[in-house]
């Protein structure tokens, strides 16, 4: 059995290393083996959201999450000040030593082999895709295909008012292609995203900065990251804002930019957009956050994070010098946009395969995504069903109320995208329950089952969910009398008048469990069991609501929907509805129940249907309305 896996981004390693630790002889095929999960935007790893979607892919057994570890050169959590639903990781990455570590991993993992090659076409044969055809060397078979182009399909280099047909630096494109896509039935269309400039660091004035350090406590994605690897010296960023030169600057040569010129065919990303875009879309803001960001132990250079741009040079060069402490600065790159092609979500299967062809599945930007990480989630989960398929097993489908992961597949194969699609803590209704500090709780078990996590980490799973289980014991076992000296932590808000267990007492919003730690022997508990115990008996009233809410939803998500089914043959179905469901054909009445266009009776009127026609299904116990 083999995998062919195109194109070495984020999506392409995640896809690799997951099938060739599976088992499966998996080929990687990129158009320069040197460069291998490189950076050409944004040198960091993680945020809000995404950071989750680190520690999952972790949990499932994939590689970005240690890679990011040992090579980041700052670590920051952030929304400390705000719930544990959206706090999440972020790492400020040497984007030098990412490649290299990646490289490395992908050229010493048994059953993988990396070759150089461009891709021209989908090779595929009565609906079953078959290989590929590479330029100057014909076809290459295989039993599954894993396509993970990111932007080089048909892309387009933007600066002012030229277009070069050209690859993310410079690299070559890929223009047959997404032709070939076309050519087997599968829509496509244009996406544009950008790139700020790089500054020499050495020619830039940070006093003008306002500097921006990294946590000092111990912050990993991964647990195989130890903590005496954690930096010692990490290196700061900086916040500077706008200046009203800048401004004026972009306002006289709007028209210069290729975003406004009418050279831009493609949509740009919304939650991402260039510094033009946010002067026309903010008008009423005087000001913008721009980030100073190094990008290697190794360069001289720092990223000009939100200072996006497709200006011409000479305006660039304008801009860049208006802002504080860039009167003197030497750009090592200009800022660019590139527009590229993208497929239609709504063609693949939630396990990411094309419903046209079978053994295709797509994976990263190809998909309509923006981000590292939204890429590698979706690559180590082709990675995991396309290796599962060869091995005539069921595929790994995460749920909304288990994975970001899952909330993300599901909206782009449900709903599409029309822009880039970008992952927001908002997107997830189960968020309180897909947090940072779960994230093995929730997934490892799955990881272990399909053969991805190793032995080893199981273990230490279990050990740590053993741990908190008897720390909990621990906590809801000892009582404090009202004499008790921590008292005096309690009656901040009136006298204490009976005892308190020391889980009631952790319940109260001003107590901590470090605040405890005189009163209990907590030595014995690592750091991540006592955070995570806290959070569970902080949040439980709303925890429990939350599971109970995902098991409501569950019910309608445990109902299928023959694949086959014919929505013309069901009466009183809006002719929206039937055209939207025979579109996405949903895997489940959940998955229905989100699809744009079909509403509360469209389903009640399904579920009725289903109850009558499939004597396998079961009615769920709550009507659609119930879960509005």
């Amino acid at each position: 059995m083999r995998i062919l896996v195109i194109g070495a981004g984020h999506a392409g390693i995640e896809a690799a290393l997951a099938s060739a630790r599976m088992g499966i002889e998996t080929i990687l095929l990129t158009l320069d083996p040197t460069k291998i999960a490189v950076m050409p935007c944004n040198p960091s790893i993680g945020g809000p959201a995404k950071g989750i979607v680190v520690r999952e892919i972790d949990a499932l057994g994939g590689q970005m999450g240690i890679t990011a570890d040992h090579t980041a050169l700052q670590f920051k959590l952030l929304n400390t000040n705000k719930g544990p639903g959206v706090q999440c990781l972020r790492v400020q990455s040497d984007k030098i030593a990412y490649s290299r570590m990646m490289g490395e991993i992908v050229h010493h993992t048994p059953n993988l082999t990396v070759k150089s090659a461009m891709v021209e076409a989908i090779v595929a044969q009565d609906g079953i895709a078959r290989g590929v055809k590479l330029k100057d060397e014909g076809d290459l078979l295989a039993d599954a295909v894993i396509l993970t182009s990111g932007t080089y399909m048909s892309s387009k280099v933007l600066v002012g008012s030229s277009a070069t047909s050209s690859g993310p630096d410079g690299n070559p494109t890929t223009n047959a292609l997404s032709a070939s896509l076309r050519d087997l039935g599968l829509r496509t269309f244009r996406l544009k995203t950008g790139t700020p400039p790089r500054i020499l660091t050495s020619s830039i004035d940070f006093s003008q900065g306002v500097i921006q350090p990294g946590d000092t406590e111990f912050l990993h994605f991964s647990l195989d990251f130890p903590r005496e690897n954690f930096p010692k010296n990490q290196e700061p960023c900086y916040l500077i804002y706008t200046q009203p030169q800048t401004h004026q600057v972009i306002q006289l040569n709007l028209k210069k930019s290729a975003m406004y010129s009418g050279l831009v065919e493609g949509v740009g990303p919304r939650y991402c957009p260039s510094i033009e875009d946010k002067l026309v879309r903010f008008a009423d803001k005087d000001r913008h956050q721009i980030f100073l960001e190094p990008e290697s132990r190794e360069l001289d250079t720092t990223y000009i994070q939100g200072f996006s741009t497709s200006m011409p040079h000479d305006v660039q060069d304008q801009m860049i010098r208006s802002l504080p402490g860039f009167k003197d600065c030497v750009i090592v790159k200009y800022a660019y946009a590139i527009e590229y092609d993208a497929i239609d979500p709504t063609q693949l299967t939630p396990a990411l395969e094309v419903k046209s062809i079978k053994n295709l599945f797509c994976a990263g930007q190809i998909n309509g995504t923006s981000g590292y990480e939204e890429a590698a989630g979706q690559g180590l989960m082709a990675g995991i069903n396309a290796a599962l398929r060869l091995q005539g097993r069921e595929p790994l489908i995460l749920g909304r109320d288990e994975a970001y992961i899952g909330v993300m597949i599901d909206d782009l194969v449900t709903k599409g995208v029309t822009e880039p699609y970008r992952l927001l803590t908002s997107r997830a209704e189960h968020r309180l329950l897909l947090r940072h500090d779960n994230a093995e709780a929730r997934l490892s078990e799955k990881g272990y089952a399909i053969g991805l996590l190793p032995q080893r980490r199981i273990d230490l799973v279990r050990a740590m969910q053993a741990q908190k289980a008897r720390l909990m014991d621990l906590l809801e076992n000892t009582r404090f009398t009202k004499k008790h000296a921590i008292r005096s932590l309690l009656e901040k808000d009136g006298e204490m008048t009976e005892g308190i267990s020391a889980l009631a007492a952790l319940k109260r919003p001003e107590l901590t469990i470090d605040a405890l730690a005189p009163y209990l022997d907590l030595s014995g508990y690592e750091a991540d069991v006592l955070r995570m115990a806290e959070i569970e008996i902080k949040y439980d009233g709303y925890i429990q609501k939350a599971l109970k809410e995902a098991q409501r939803h569950r019910q309608l998500e445990n109902t299928l929907i023959d694949p086959q089914l014919d929505y013309a043959l069901i009466p009183h179905l809006a002719i929206e509805a039937r055209q939207k469901l025979s579109a996405i054909r949903p895997r489940t009445v959940g998955q229905a129940s989100r699809i744009s266009g079909v509403n509360p009776a469209d389903l009640s009127v399904l579920i009725t249907y289903l109850s009558t026609h499939s004597p396998n299904s079961q009615k769920p116990q709550h009507t659609p309305t119930d879960l509005v």
